[in-house]
């Protein structure tokens, strides 16, 4: 690794981490010495990058640093197009566009030789996938119970599900997972008293409430998760 990359990699290791991080840490996971990490540190310092810590203690980067936010590695890049073409491909139409919006400028404010990476990927989202086949029309609006999510506000359903039951649901919205064919709205079931997975197409009308259901959509989201872990356990015996 070129120690310019390895300069920024150190200050990619602090960004994503929460606590302050070792130098023992730093020259473990970039494969150098520990009085590498030192110098690196001290020269990173010396350019005004702002750290701080010590030796033995751990270093952190002021949350308020910001980079050159296109200073991308070549599988980072292939990481961002991969993830963005998918939701081109499956997303609702907002972020479909979105999405395309963001190939754009990535391909735009790379330097020269990364954009082969872009152009060429050696990854693509849609192997697997039956030809022909796109993601089953919504009965919801997508961009709408994406606001509500963040918001933490009801919604009103009519479902149909697979044995073609109808029924009545006001739930509380926590994610929008996106399958190969279809789009699932995970949510709290108020009918149910418990969590449930809805795909999209197959509501028949939405209502979306002013009403809060008062809880902070991170501790739901969290709520659902730890939820969804213990029936995939429970499913595996």
């Amino acid at each position: 690794m070129r120690r310019a990359d390895r300069l920024f990699q150190i200050i990619q290791i602090m960004r994503r981490s929460s606590r302050p991080v070792t130098a023992s840490q730093l020259a473990e996971e970039l494969e150098v010495s520990k009085r590498s990490v030192y110098r690196d540190i001290a020269d990173l310092i010396g350019q005004r990058v702002p750290i701080e810590g010590a030796a033995g203690l751990g270093y952190v980067l002021d949350p308020d640093f910001d980079m050159p936010p296109l200073m991308l590695t070549p599988d980072e890049l292939e990481a961002a197009v991969l993830g963005a073409q998918w939701v081109a491909d499956k997303g609702d139409a907002v972020l479909a566009a979105a999405a395309r919006d963001l190939i754009a400028k990535i391909s735009a404010g790379v330097p020269e030789h990364l954009r082969p990476f872009i152009a060429n990927p050696t990854i693509g989202p849609t192997m697997g996938a039956p030809p022909g086949r796109g993601t089953a029309p919504d009965g919801i609006d997508v961009t709408r119970t994406r606001q509500w999510i963040r918001s933490g506000r009801k919604i009103h359903i009519s479902y149909r599900d697979d044995q073609g039951r109808e029924s009545e649901r006001t739930i509380w919205p926590v994610i929008i997972g996106y399958a190969e064919t279809v789009r699932l709205l995970a949510a709290w079931c108020e009918l149910r008293s418990t969590f449930r997975h809805f795909r999209m197409d197959r509501i028949i009308a939405a209502e979306f409430l002013d009403e809060r259901h008062g809880r902070r959509p991170v501790d739901l989201k969290a709520q659902w998760t730890r939820h969804f872990e213990a029936e995939r356990r429970v499913s595996l015996f």
